[in-house]
C-alpha cells in the first residue's frame, strides 16, 4: 500500500511542496537529514546543456545551494551531472519532492548519509 499522496510511474513517492522554493526547503531538510560524508559530493545538479553553456546561461541558484550546504557542514561543491545521467539518477531516488522552484537548472539530488547514534539518543 502506498502511503504517499502521489507516486511516479516507477513507484517513487512524490512529495508536493508547491509553495516552497528549493533553497527554503533545502535549509529545512538539512536540519534533519545528514548528507553522505563518504562520497565526493552528496549534492548534485544537472549540468548545463551545450547550447546553454555557449550562450553563457547563469545559474545563481547553484551559488545559493552551495552556501546553504556549506552552512550545513558540507565542504564539497555541487557535482554537475550530464542531463540524461541526472534523469537516470532521479529515477532511482527514494523520493522526489516537487516544489515551486522556478530557477533554471534548479533541480537538486541529495544523497542521504547516516544519522549518528549520539544524535538519536
Amino acid at each position: 500500500m502506498n502511503h504517499w499522496p502521489w507516486s511516479l510511474d516507477n513507484g517513487t513517492p512524490e512529495i508536493r511542496r508547491a509553495g516552497l522554493g528549493i533553497p527554503q526547503l533545502l535549509e529545512a531538510v538539512l536540519k534533519l537529514l545528514p548528507l553522505d560524508t563518504y562520497v565526493e559530493s552528496p549534492a548534485a545538479v544537472m549540468e548545463l546543456v551545450p547550447s546553454d553553456k555557449e550562450r553563457g546561461l547563469q545559474t545563481p541558484v547553484w551559488t545559493e545551494y552551495e552556501s546553504i550546504l556549506r552552512r550545513a557542514s558540507c565542504a564539497t561543491a555541487l557535482a554537475k551531472i550530464e542531463r540524461f545521467e541526472f534523469y537516470e539518477r532521479a529515477k532511482k531516488a527514494f523520493a522526489v519532492v516537487a516544489t515551486g522552484e522556478t530557477a533554471l537548472y534548479g533541480n537538486l539530488i541529495l544523497k542521504k548519509g547516516v544519522l549518528a547514534l549520539n544524535l538519536l539518543l
